[in-house]
């Protein structure tokens, strides 16, 4: 016996909107009694961390908390689909199991990506639990692999916090802590009591659509910072004297004649007054706005230098490094743990770039070439950012300026360049007033985004468009009426003029209506109602995208990006390894 998974024509990566056709090939040597054949698409978004031994500033009471050492998870289902391969779903309910005779048998499957994840969804998931009968879903049908296979229990995905986002990108970059992984899964089942059932599961890597991009405009969002160069000192004008070593503990000296009276002065003196004027310069870093980067796409930066103050003196940019941080949110139930990635995009030194030269006036802008950065993409293990329920990920930007008051000296200053985080010794023994003073100045962006560069189809966006201009849906009271129009009870409060003590010590608790009961009421409105906030009386309207099924209404059946039109990404070492989580005890 083998189980294969084949899939037609598997892109790098599955992204949303997409199609996933594909077949269970299963290889009999034998005659084999099978009662249904199950394939699962899955998501999760996984989290472990450990209590650490001061557990006091979580605000969760001691006896409540595991103790020091434990490890506390947190698993959510973002994704589950099931289809039934065999028999077909359309088929009527079978009285007995199938017996496949030996052989090879293919049992074709197809999966729609959604859009947004489905663990935050109350009516998704309480439809999800059941059994799975030949012939199609029976809840409650069978025990013991009998009758059905039991699927996952939704109701165990109600106990945690959830948003409603598009589907995160694969992640495993946090061995023993956190990862999202995309499977799909093969169930056969064995009808009898000592027989267990087979499975078999691929992995795969999942980038989700990009949300829309703002319309183009002229804003920037921008980073600047103004400074000054430190005066020079003045080189001596005296001249040197001559002295004569004599002995260990005394020197004799030669004095020397004064200078002459009324003499001729340094006609270079006023020349070096002027250049000894520090420049000032204020450099600053532009993006467009709002500050988005693409992924395996260049940063669309735009470095430009403003003349402050009036100076002889040239400065010129001699270093440049670019600095990608990634910041992941790691939260496992009432922990959270922050994690912090850097991606050096470019990193030169030894330039020799004009930034100011004597003769521009005050105010003067000079836009810097982009030819540094313009052709070196983001890395492929850069994922774009995303916010799922236990897991979301955030970009800063930072850029690193090396700028020098006067003409570096070229090939030296190319092999021996200080960098950021150290010095050189490359100017030892040279007069100090020659040498061009050197800052370092750092530019941040707190907040940049990083979108997959799949770009959503015009049906989507337009379907987005209208799904947050709908409002909000109003609710009922038991009445037929708005929550806010109800009849609300009067407070038992005593008329003025009556003592104190005849008030009551309780008040009167207003009249309660009854609660439908599961015998009264089966809706999953009243099994899962919605929960409000306090001083809420409707459920707010999420601002994310609406789900496939709304925003597509079933039009879309073919692939929306072509393999050869999607992008490179790493976001997953291996996506076939086993999970680098520690399991529960």
């Amino acid at each position: 016996m083998s189980i294969r998974i084949a899939l037609e024509n598997p892109p790098e990566f599955y992204t949303n909107l997409d199609i996933m056709k594909g077949h269970v090939v299963l290889t009999l040597s034998r005659h084999e009694t099978v009662g249904a054949i199950i394939v699962k698409l899955e998501g999760e978004s996984r989290t472990a961390l450990g209590i650490p031994n001061d557990n006091s500033s979580t605000g969760v009471p001691h006896r409540e908390m595991p103790s020091a050492g434990d490890i506390i998870y947190e698993n959510h289902k973002i994704l589950y689909k099931v289809a039934q391969a065999f028999p077909n779903e359309n088929a009527p309910p079978q009285a007995s199991p199938i017996v496949l005779n030996p052989g090879q048998h293919h049992f074709p499957f197809q999966f729609k990506f959604p859009f947004n994840n489905s663990c935050g969804n109350a009516e998704a998931m309480a439809k999800i639990g059941g059994v799975v009968n030949a012939g199609g879903f029976a809840p409650g049908a069978g025990l013991f692999g009998l009758g059905g296979i039991r699927v996952m229990d939704g109701t165990k995905q109600l106990m945690y916090s959830h948003v409603t986002k598009t589907l995160p990108p694969s992640f495993t970059g946090f061995p023993g802590e956190a990862e999202i992984r995309y499977y799909v899964k093969v169930t056969i089942q064995r009808p009898g009591l000592f027989k267990e059932n087979w499975r078999y599961q691929i992995g795969l890597k999942f980038l989700p659509i990009e949300p829309p991009r703002p319309p183009k405009s002229n804003q920037e969002a921008y980073a600047r910072r103004p400074f000054a160069f430190a005066p020079r000192t003045p080189p001596s004008t005296a001249p040197p004297s001559t002295k004569k070593r004599t002995s260990f503990f005394g020197r004799s000296t030669t004095p020397q004649p004064p200078p002459p009276v009324g003499g001729p002065s340094n006609p270079s003196s006023s020349a070096e007054a002027s250049l000894a004027t520090p420049p000032s310069i204020e450099m600053s870093a532009r993006l467009p706005h709002p500050a988005i980067l693409t992924c395996n796409k260049s940063i669309p930066l735009r470095l430009i230098a403003k003349k402050l103050a009036p100076s002889n003196g040239e400065v010129y940019l001699v270093a440049i490094q670019i600095d990608l941080i990634g910041k992941t949110i790691v939260r496992c139930q009432d922990l959270v743990n922050n994690e912090l990635n850097r991606w050096v995009i470019v990193s030169r030194q030894g330039l020799s770039i004009p930034v100011s030269k004597p003769d521009d006036a005050v105010g003067t802008e000079v836009v810097l070439p982009d030819a540094i950065w313009n052709n070196v993409p983001l890395p492929n293990t850069v994922m774009p950012s995303f916010q799922t329920c236990n897991l979301s990920r955030e970009y800063q930007l930072e850029v690193k300026l090396g700028l020098a008051w006067g003409k570096p000296d070229g090939a030296n200053h190319a092999s021996n360049s200080s960098s950021f985080f150290g010095g050189s010794n490359r100017n030892k023994g040279k007069n100090l007033a020659n040498i061009p003073q050197e800052i370092h100045l750092p530019l941040n962006f707190s907040n940049v985004q990083v979108f997959s560069g799949l770009t959503p189809p015009a049906e989507l966006v337009e379907a987005m468009r209208q799904g947050r201009t709908r409002p909000a849906r109003k609710q009922t009271g038991p009445n037929g009426r708005p929550p806010q129009q109800q009849p609300q009870p009067q407070p038992n409060i005593p008329p003025q003029g009556v003592a104190s003590s005849s008030r009551p010590s309780a008040p009167v608790l207003p009249p309660r209506p009854v609660a439908a009961t599961p015998q009264n009421d089966t809706s999953e409105a009243a099994l899962y109602p919605p929960q409000l906030r306090p001083g809420q009386d409707a459920p707010p309207y999420d601002d994310a995208p609406p789900t496939y099924e709304e925003a597509m209404a079933e039009e879309m059946t073919g692939p929306v990006f072509p393999s050869t039109a999607r992008p490179a990404y790493s976001g997953v070492t291996d996506e076939n390894a086993a999970s680098s989580l520690p399991e529960k005890n």
